[in-house]
């Protein structure tokens, strides 16, 4: 007999048995995956082959692909986030057989459900943030193992099949934001496995009652279904949800009482109800010993606040403001050993304050203005040093500020105007070395100004009181004051030269008080200064000329004093919405600009003072006689040769000096280019004339220079290192240097070239034929300038408006996303983005920015920074600042482009994010909000969602704040050769509504 071969013979048949498996398993694997392989290729393929997906090839494993998850050699995972999708899904993907997750989120995926009900084992789906349109597959249970499914964000439209409820392994369901204009189906009540139910922003559902069958779902520990159009009552069967923790039904029609039930749920940890126009009252027996949070804010709630909550001996926080709460608050709660933040206002509460707050728990919010409260303040408020803020304006409460909230180091912000305290402030409450505002207006509190403020202190408002006596010199070291409010309390003396130092003032109000003598003229530095009252004093002398050179002032009101002489021609210079000059003692003609009925009433009593047009209610300037004109021209004649016999010998003088010292001086200087360039940087410095000026910001002059060599215009920054400035501007030049010379990006203005020398540092960019949105947006109150006539003759349409907007919402993204370290601007605003002979925006002026050293990790800034009206709230709280800061100015721009309004000119009592917000809640149509200048020829749906998009990025709560790059994505989607012709809606979903979410009483 024939022996077997050698291996044969060697192997025992078990183990022989078990290499002939594995020879086919793997043979099998390698097939597999082979043909795994082959299908991704061919979906990549019917995507369009993005580059997003350059790692699928055919010389490597899918295994090894990152978008590519594996279980034993076999796909069960694709996610293809973020990866700028532009086709639809093709149904080929389903030809993986073992396919448990698929994830296409955050792309612009166009088209109805996408076909893939055949991915049998199915059992996670997301396809939020894209541009999905029709209705939800009626056979959707053909997915029967799903058990996760997120559809926010898309335009999904119809009914929500009843097919949901029979996916009964579902544990996660989302459809928040759609255009679904059918009924909750009550099947979703079936899932008896669902613990996360999301289905808010869905404004378009016929209103309908809050399903009873939802309250079968046992499991449910989340329900956000905030903008449902849900009507009538929470219905009992709610008290069935044992499991919940989280309940946001806001901004809805609901009505009646909340069941009593419900709050004695154990389990329930987060209570959050802001539950658009609810009535009635707040059950009393509430037991739920667990509530860690309870929010009610922004109801119709009536009655007293219950006892009951006293018993919570595990909750943080309180939230029942905006509602119609009367009666006393119980005392217990202010024994709670948790409590950390305490916000009842704008109710009708009243009786006296629980004299326990503070004492018993690390107290840090204490909000209760705008409520009849009467009485003091608890004297213990800050006796853990936890405090950041009291907020208790608008109320009765009287006597002195208690001592402790001197000594209080946390402490951010005080408000407690319109009371009936009395007495001094604590002096560390000037000091406290956090502290961001102070605001006391409306009480008769008395005593001097204080030499010394808090580094970071930005708003002082102490109108109406009894403080006395003179504005100290050392108000010069108040350098972060943006807003400094002292109106009618008994203030005297002169005005010091000193105030004129606070160059980031933006705000000063000092009228109804006793200053006397003349109002100084280095006043130049008030670069940043919109607002200006000094009325109602006894001031005399001339207006100083400098008035004439704020060019951000809007609003002067200099009445009822001494002053004498003309009216400075350079005031015409001025945006000047508001001017009151009357009762003072002015003569001569009143400059060209204002001679309009726009300022019938600003000259009043003023009988010296004529017009050359029959507009005022004040005499014609009478033309003088023949002879004194003959005299008047001799003198100007013979004035006018000595002038120039002077500017001759001048300018021989400075011929010889600069022959003289031409090159001594040219090599003292440094030239250091970014970009290459032929320039002549002498040709430059002799070009820096005040006939060349064109801009005077905080941070240095801006002139408008020809090159010389290339006839190309080019615009110069130039900051002066001389002994009386300090190193803050020369800060913020070195600043500008460092991130402008890394930056390269059609959206960010190009920086050429750096000069500088040890006097003077120059920074030469391109020039912006357009200038800055500011002025095309606001610059029609300007009645002078040397673009004022095309902003009259062209009217930025929307288009225009919507390219700057997408435009300088890529320079930010950029910033924010594409740079080696994470770059904030902080001071974001319309006159800080420019514009090109096309009208593309780029964003300028970095004096401020902030490099941030490591991604994610905010950095603590020196002071508070950016422009009035723009200011993220944020600052109220903590100097530690994030990319959301430059997401809130943004959003104002946003809103500055819908409205036409300026940042600080929502209406009078409202900065525009605020008007804003208050537009929304009141469901105003965009109509209403719109700028009539856009009117005629706009897309409706694209300035709503602008208007939207700005409300959602000045979010008082910056986690509620959309990303830069959130916020482009939505931009672009208005527009059609940006957005790839999706949908226009907003595809970057923020979090349920919080606390905080709405404008709180902390201002700016």
């Amino acid at each position: 007999m024939r022996k077997p071969p050698f291996l044969f013979t060697k192997i025992p048949f078990p183990a022989l048995f078990l290499l002939l498996v594995f020879s086919l398993t793997f043979q099998v694997i390698s097939q597999n995956l082979d043909a795994e392989r082959s299908i991704l290729l061919d979906v990549k393929q019917q995507l369009g082959n993005p580059p997003s997906l350059q790692s699928w090839n055919s010389s490597s494993s899918p295994c090894d692909w990152p978008e590519i998850t594996c279980i034993d050699n076999i796909v069960t995972e694709i996610s293809l986030s973020y990866k700028t999708i532009t086709k639809k899904i093709p149904a080929r993907i389903c030809d993986l057989k073992n396919l448990i997750v698929l994830d296409v989120s955050y792309n612009y995926i166009p088209g109805e459900f996408p076909d893939i009900l055949n991915c049998s084992k199915l059992e996670y789906l997301l396809l939020l943030q894209n541009s999905f349109v029709g209705p939800i597959p009626a056979d959707i249970d053909r997915l029967s193992r799903l058990r996760y499914l997120d559809l926010t964000a898309n335009n999904f439209s119809g009914d929500i099949p009843v097919a949901i409820g029979r996916l009964r392994e579902l544990f996660y369901l989302f459809l928040v934001q759609n255009e679904f204009n059918g009924t909750w189906p009550t099947e979703i009540g079936n899932l008896s496995n669902l613990e996360q139910l999301a289905m808010a922003y869905n404004d378009k559902f016929r209103p309908s009652a809050l399903p009873k069958e939802f309250g079968a779902l046992k499991k449910l520990k989340y329900l956000w279904m905030t903008k449902a159009n849900l009507m009538g009552e929470i219905p009992e069967s709610f008290n069935n949800l044992s499991s919940l923790e989280l309940l946001d039904l806001s901004n809805n029609k609901l009505e009646g009482t909340i069941p009593g039930g419900m709050l004695t749920l154990k389990n329930l940890n987060y209570f959050l109800l802001f539950i658009n126009r609810l009535s009635g009252h707040i059950p009393s027996s509430i037991e739920a010993l667990n509530l860690k949070e309870i929010d009610l804010s922004d109801n119709h709630l009536t009655g007293s606040i219950p006892a009951g909550f006293g018993k919570l001996q595990n909750l943080t926080g309180l939230n029942l403001f905006w509602n119609q709460l009367s009666g006393e608050i119980p005392a217990n709660i202010s024994l709670i050993p948790t409590l950390e933040t305490f916000k009842v206002f704008s109710n009708q509460l009243s009786g006296v304050l629980p004299p326990a707050f503070g004492l018993h728990s690390e107290l840090k919010l204490f909000e209760v203005s705008e409520n009849k409260l009467s009485g003091e303040l608890p004297q213990h408020l800050c006796a853990r040093g936890t405090l950041l803020g009291v907020v208790a304006s608008n109320n009765n409460l009287s006597g002195e500020v208690p001592t402790s909230l001197g000594n209080c180091t946390s402490l951010l912000t005080i408000q407690l105007s319109n009371n009936r305290f009395s007495g001094g402030i604590p002096s560390g409450i000037w000091t406290s070395p956090d502290m961001v505002s102070v605001m006391l207006d409306g009480n008769s509190f008395s005593g001097t100004l204080p030499s010394k403020l808090a580094r970071n202190l930005s708003r002082v408002e102490i109108a109406n009181n009894k403080f006395y006596g003179p504005i100290p010199a050392e108000i010069s070291s108040w350098m972060n004051i943006s807003v400094l409010n002292a109106s009618n309390n008994m203030l005297s003396g002169k005005i010091p030269v000193e105030l004129t130092s606070l160059w980031n003032i933006t705000v000063l109000l000092l009228d109804g008080n006793q200053f006397s003598g003349e109002l100084p003229s280095q006043i130049i530095s008030w670069k940043s200064l919109n607002k200006l009252n000094l009325s109602r004093n006894k001031l005399s002398g001339l207006i100083p000329k400098a008035l004439g050179s704020l060019t951000s002032l809007s609003y002067l009101d200099l009445s009822e004093n001494q002053f004498s002489g003309q009216i400075p021609p350079e005031l015409g210079h001025l945006n000047l919405i508001i001017l009151h000059l009357s009762s003072n003692q002015l003569s001569g003609m009143v400059p060209i600009e204002f001679q309009h009925e726009a300022y019938e009433d600003s000259f009043l009593n003023n009988p010296k003072l004529c017009v050359n047009v029959p507009t005022l209610n004040l005499p014609r300037c009478d033309a003088k006689p023949v002879n004194s004109d003959k005299l008047s021209t001799k003198y100007l004649v013979f004035a006018l040769s000595g002038f120039l016999a002077v500017v001759f010998v001048t300018l021989s003088m400075v011929h010889v000096y600069h022959r003289k010292n031409h090159n001594q001086e040219h090599t003292a200087w440094k030239f250091t280019p970014y970009h290459k360039l032929d320039l002549d940087e002498y040709n430059i410095l002799s070009s820096l004339t005040e006939n060349n000026l064109i801009g005077c910001g905080g941070s240095g002059k801006v002139y408008r220079v020809a090159n010389n060599r290339s006839g190309e215009l080019l615009a110069v920054k130039m900051i002066c290192n001389n002994r009386r400035l300090d190193q803050k501007l020369q800060k913020q030049f070195e600043t500008e240097v460092k991130i402008l010379s890394t930056i390269r990006h059609a959206n960010i203005v190009k920086l050429l070239c750096c000069i500088s020398n040890e006097t003077s540092s120059l920074l030469v960019y391109e020039y912006m034929q357009k200038q800055s949105l500011d002025r095309w947006l606001h610059g029609k109150k300007q009645r002078t300038s040397s673009m004022t006539s095309s902003v009259h003759n062209f009217v930025l349409d929307w288009p225009t408006r919507l390219q700057i907007a997408i435009g300088a919402a890529k320079g930010l993204c950029h910033m924010h996303e594409n740079c080696s370290a994470p770059i904030i601007h902080r001071d974001v605003k319309s006159s800080n983005i420019l514009l090109d002979a096309e009208f593309n925006a780029k964003i300028a002026d970095f004096g401020l920015a902030k490099m941030l050293v490591k991604q994610g990790e905010p950095d603590t800034m020196s002071g508070i920074a950016g422009s009035y009206g723009y200011i993220a709230p944020e600052y109220a709280y903590t100097t530690k600042v994030n990319k959301k800061i430059d997401v809130y100015s943004f959003g104002v721009v946003l809103l500055e482009l819908v409205t036409g309004r300026e940042p600080n000119n929502g209406d009078e009592h409202v900065c525009l994010a605020e008007w804003a917000w208050d537009q929304f809640r009141e469901e105003k149509t965009i109509e209403e909000v719109m700028d009539e200048e856009i009117k005629e020829e706009c897309d409706r749906a694209q300035v709503a969602t602008l208007f939207k998009l700005g409300i959602r990025c000045t979010n008082k709560l910056p986690s509620n704040r959309p990303t830069m790059k959130g916020v482009l994505k939505i931009l672009q989607q208005c527009s059609p050769q940006e957005g790839h012709g999706r949908n226009k809606k907003d595809h970057e979903v923020a979090p349920p509504l919080r606390n905080d979410t709405y404008p709180t009483t902390y201002k700016l």
